[in-house]
């Protein structure tokens, strides 16, 4: 699975501008983004009388605009897809997907924070794992200024695009990455590797993926 990061905050905080320097950053680094914009109030990509916009109004429920230098896809959903379906359609290509929005999501967030907007912090701590903001705050997360972008990427790098120098282990529960403590870490891989090395076939096993389906 593809890692993504959410940059999350009230509205005028700044979060456009901060991540316009983030993703600018990774690119500078050689990484492959994607970048997704919630917006709750809705948009329109189309101008009325173009071809995309009079595909749309005859009833097309996908259009897709194609050309040698960039694609885009306009479609209908039923309903509004989650963060989670929306990175199933992204995983060609990328190394990481960066959105803005989604709080209400339960993924790895970095919050933007101003004091002359709000006097607390949105993001439920064990799902904060940056804070961007002109104050200080007594959480145990890094928390940087706004002038420190390049902190910001250096720890996006580590965290999620740094490959591991020895054993590791991924861990998704209903779509949602589950951060391992190193102990438990090491549990899981010593038990599942035990097991699968008894199995015919598995003698030079280097990469194990295995999914679990409860009723």
């Amino acid at each position: 699975m593809l890692p993504v990061v959410s940059f999350v905050g009230r509205s005028n905080v700044g979060k456009t501008t901060f991540l316009e320097k983030v993703v600018a950053g990774l690119k500078q680094r050689g990484y492959k983004l994607a970048v997704i914009k919630h917006d709750v109030h809705g948009f329109d990509i189309d101008q009325p009388g173009k071809d995309s916009w009079r595909f749309l109004k005859a009833g097309g429920d996908v259009v897709v605009l194609s050309s040698p230098d960039k694609m885009a896809m306009v479609s209908r959903p039923e309903q509004e897809l989650t963060l989670e379906q929306l990175t199933a359609l992204m995983m060609d290509g990328v190394d990481i997907i960066i959105t803005e929005g989604y709080k209400g999501e339960h993924w790895p967030k970095i919050e933007v924070y101003r004091a002359d907007v709000s006097d607390k912090i949105l993001s439920p701590q064990n799902e904060l794992i940056a804070l961007v903001s002109d104050r200080r705050f007594d959480i145990d997360v890094p928390q940087f200024d706004f002038e420190d972008v390049d902190g910001v990427v250096q720890l996006i790098e580590t965290e999620f695009l740094s490959q591991p120098s020895a054993e590791d282990i991924h861990l998704s529960v209903n779509g949602h990455d589950i951060r391992l403590k190193s102990f438990v870490k090491d549990a899981f891989i010593k038990t599942i590797a035990g097991m699968v090395s008894t199995l015919h076939g598995t003698q030079d096993a280097r990469e194990i993926r295995l999914t679990i389906r409860l009723p």
